[in-house]
């Protein structure tokens, strides 16, 4: 087995003193264990230690599924949403990895068509208007359909495309339901939508989604996973699908979903 070492770099001295940890500690199991500084060094890994937060882990999701890498999340951000343990259970983290005594979380993905270039997204996509320079617009118009099947033509911000996974993220922020994460769904939310009736959409990822911009050719951003990736003016048609790649948490095997939530949330119950 092969492991590597991802951290976020603003937590670099923090950081230092777990990974002085963590390497002798797999070593002596005949874990082979190097820090990661970029995608090429990905080649070859088993798991792949993620030290940081979900932003952290988002960087990294999608080469690591790419590769079929297991993350294993301590957390070192606010939310630490997609992490598995704490700072003070790294101890705990290593000993799972090296005893090989952990459960396999497979979270679906999306697939993202756009302007020639194939995306993939673990929480979600963004179609957003421009808000900077001479390309601001107010709002932009939006037509939505699933399977070849008219959803709705939405004038708003924008919409989100979410996973399961990141129902919990920016969906959730803008109106959209949680989704569990073993459902086989995907939720589309328009954000700040100029209608009463527009509302967020549940639907199977057995299905494909297609959106393109009507009436204008406004600058729109395409945000993977929180980072712009593209800007679009041309009514590029956006093709959504769930993705052949998965992924793979190493998780404790706590399936307590909605425990987790409360306790991340901060949304308390007596």
């Amino acid at each position: 087995m092969k492991a590597g070492i991802y951290y976020n770099k603003n937590y670099l001295t923090e950081n230092k003193l777990y990974i002085d940890k963590i390497v002798p500690s797999l070593k002596k199991n005949n874990i082979d264990c190097l820090t990661v500084n970029n995608s090429s060094e990905l080649d070859g890994l088993d798991i792949l230690f993620v030290l940081g937060g979900d932003g952290t882990i988002l960087t990294v999701s999608a080469e690591c599924a790419r590769r079929g890498i297991k993350i294993l999340g301590i957390n070192y951000g606010h939310m630490g949403f997609l992490t598995e343990f704490e700072p003070d259970k790294i101890d705990e983290a290593v000993k799972l990895v090296c005893n090989g005594n952990y459960s396999i979380q497979k979270r679906t993905m999306l697939e993202v068509l756009c302007a020639g270039k194939r995306y993939i997204a673990l929480n979600d996509l963004v179609i957003q208007r421009s808000t900077g320079g001479r390309d601001f617009s107010n709002t932009v118009s939006l037509k939505a359909e699933i399977d070849g099947v008219t959803v709705d033509n939405y004038t708003s911000d924008g919409i989100i495309i979410s996973t399961p996974t990141g129902s919990t993220a920016y969906s959730l922020s803008a109106g959209g339901s949680i989704l569990t994460p073993d459902i086989n769904a995907f939720i589309m939310t328009p954000i700040c939508a100029h209608s009463l009736h527009s509302r967020p959409v549940v639907y199977s990822d057995d299905s494909v989604l297609e959106i393109v911009q009507v009436n204008g050719n406004t600058p729109l951003n395409i945000i993977i996973d929180g980072k712009i990736v593209n800007v679009i003016t041309d009514n590029e048609i956006i093709k959504i699908k769930k993705s052949e790649f998965y992924t793979e948490f190493i998780t404790r095997g706590n399936k307590n979903f909605f425990n987790k939530l409360l306790i991340k949330l901060n949304i308390w119950s007596k």
